[in-house]
């Protein structure tokens, strides 16, 4: 899984406890990623996930931390996460009394280790599904 890079973190929605639940999407080649109104500015919630093609794995995770998405941004496009000017997704801490340690965020391109690594600094662990030979188009 090694190969596998980050490319996108979608908000699935929220389960009867409260919890929130995201999709990790990844690829194995960054070269022409891309999905609709990736370069709308600001983003506002138009943009939608890559293309299937392009998803070779996804990651699901159920967690009580909520995570801002660059999609829904009222500032940056998703071309900027591509770019490397923000962030696919980070910790939101609205409701922190106080500034965490270690607040945890998600690069475009982060490879699959270091999302795992990063989700388990918090003791989160990414359900992994690989789907190479599902996706046809």
């Amino acid at each position: 899984m090694e190969d596998l890079k980050l490319i996108y973190v979608l908000p699935v929605g929220e389960n009867w406890k409260g919890e929130y639940i995201y999709e990790f999407l990844f690829t194995e080649n960054l070269e022409g990623i891309d999905g609709d109104d990736w370069d709308v500015y600001p983003a506002s919630g138009k943009p939608s996930p890559p293309y299937k093609p392009m998803i070779k794995g996804v990651g699901k995770l159920v967690t009580e931390f909520k995570f801002d998405v660059i999609q829904d941004s009222d500032t940056f496009a998703v071309f900027d996460s591509v770019d490397n000017i923000v962030a696919l997704a980070w910790e939101n801490i609205d409701d922190y009394d106080e500034y965490p340690e270690n607040r945890i965020s998600f690069q475009f391109g982060n490879d699959y280790d270091t999302v795992k690594d990063t989700l388990y600094s918090k003791d989160l662990i990414l359900d992994f599904k690989d789907i190479k030979n599902e996706v046809k188009g």
